[in-house]
């Protein structure tokens, strides 16, 4: 496979140095296939506005295609200058596309609402295939991570994790059919006959929502991704005790371990996002309060607790390339966590996914505005904001040309110049739900942080 980020790895990203419980947010589990499935939230209160600059106060306290696309303007060129990472001299990992491009750049989109996750090249804003991601269609898929090698794992918020291989090279003959049979565009193939899935571990779960690769390490010989993981976590609504975590084989699927977190508050839903930080530990925040936010070390599987402050409701989640990290919230505001210090710094604003780009900044679906805005990584300021045509915007993911996209629960997925704020959308989703990290930008920033 010619990996993306095989590229990516060796590359500076960017030019320069740069529910449950009292929160009041709910989220519905129950899903058929081809029926449309939302995850409401109560009346939001009012966020934090202001205008393109404007500043927010911070606190801080100490704890433990075949659709179309359609276009407001465009914006045109990549945001990112490929070249060759100082020190390391010449790379047989720089592709062959003359070290200024990526050889491809995705945004995965789980349609939840018909038990599929659609690919959509970001340049050209064509969806290139479509595919269920549990064998009864059912299991309603929300939460998804990119790994370093482009490939895409998706949980089903029923249970269920499923890998979706990025380049048909890597797809294996599977249905005894001649050739590779496998979605192209929005259409998904039968269970079975798709062979473009890479595997596909159910789970008992009755709630199963964060998923997240770890960077695993980069052969040189063959610029390839090896010995990659993948984390997740689930429980069953309502048992107080059941909250596990997992680590499998991101080659096979297969469970390498096993966390059980009796003394971790469940809820409902239990852990609601989850990233990694550069070292691949596993960081996830729980959604019923009292919500806990915890740190699995990823070399001795010990974990570490620490409470999250009263009045935040956590939601959407990301680390930053400090390994810092950040919560989305519905109520009071949202905040970043500094581990060395266990400091939580809150800014004013509500939203709920959120990611960080190239040049620092924090983006954040703010659901009130409706659109996305800009949050400065130290000062909390706010730095941009930019509405969208969108009554529930949801996930935020940063591509690897630096447009910021941003999804809601209707239909569409926006493409955010940050530069001249031009929006293009891609408008085909079926019950669109995501929020976590949909390009793999949120893995790379971890895992190669810039600066």
């Amino acid at each position: 496979m010619r990996s993306l980020l095989a590229l990516l790895c060796l590359a500076p990203l960017a030019c320069g140095d740069s529910g449950g419980g009292s929160g009041g947010g709910s989220e519905t589990t129950s899903a058929t296939s081809l029926t449309p499935t939302s995850e409401p939230t109560t009346a939001a209160p009012t966020s934090t506005t202001g205008a393109s600059g404007a500043s927010a106060s911070a606190t801080s306290t100490l704890g433990e295609s075949t659709s179309p696309v359609s276009a407001s303007s465009t914006g045109d060129g990549p945001k990112f200058d490929l070249g060759s990472m100082p020190d390391l001299g010449g790379s047989p990992c720089g592709g062959d596309t003359g070290g200024n491009q990526p050889e491809f750049s995705y945004i995965w989109v789980a349609n939840s609402g018909e038990g599929t996750i659609s690919k959509i090249d970001t340049q050209t804003l064509v969806e290139q295939g479509r595919y269920r991601v549990r064998p009864d269609s059912a299991g309603s898929p929300s939460r998804t991570s990119v790994n370093l090698s482009g490939d895409v794992a998706v949980a089903n918020r029923l249970g269920g994790v499923t890998k979706v291989y990025a380049e048909m090279a890597d797809c294996k003959e599977s249905n005894g059919q001649p050739g590779i049979q496998t979605s192209s565009n929005n259409i998904s193939l039968a269970w079975g006959e798709e062979e473009c899935i890479a595997w596909h571990t159910p789970f008992a779960f009755t709630t199963q929502r964060p998923v997240a690769w770890a960077p695993g390490t980069l052969n040189p010989a063959t610029c390839k991704y090896e010995n990659e993981k993948l984390w997740t976590a689930g429980g069953q609504n309502n048992i107080a005790d059941s909250l596990t975590i997992h680590r499998l084989n991101g080659e096979t699927g297969a469970i390498e371990d096993t966390i059980a977190m009796p003394d971790v508050f469940h809820g409902y839903f239990g852990a609601y996002g989850g990233a990694v930080n550069q070292a691949g530990d596993f960081w996830f925040i729980t959604y019923d309060l009292p919500s806990t936010l915890v740190r699995v070390d990823a070399k001795t599987l010990a974990y570490e607790k620490f409470t999250v402050p009263q009045g935040l409701c956590p939601y959407g989640f990301a680390v930053d390339s400090k390994g810092r990290p950040w919560t989305g919230s519905f109520c009071q505001a949202s905040a970043r966590f500094t581990p060395e210090t266990q400091a939580w710094d809150q800014f004013p604003v509500l939203g709920y996914g959120l990611q960080q780009d190239a040049d620092g900044r924090m983006w954040i679906a703010d659901y009130s505005l409706p659109g996305t805005r800009a949050i400065d990584p130290e000062s909390l300021a706010i730095l941009d904001t930019i509405p969208l045509n969108s009554g529930s915007v949801k996930g935020i993911s940063i591509d690897f040309y630096g447009y910021v996209w941003v999804v809601d629960m209707n239909q569409s997925a926006f493409r955010v110049d940050p530069d001249d704020h031009s929006v293009l959308s891609y408008d085909g989703l079926v019950g669109p739900y995501t929020y976590s990290d949909m390009t793999g930008w949120g893995l790379s920033n971890v895992a190669n942080p810039q600066g």
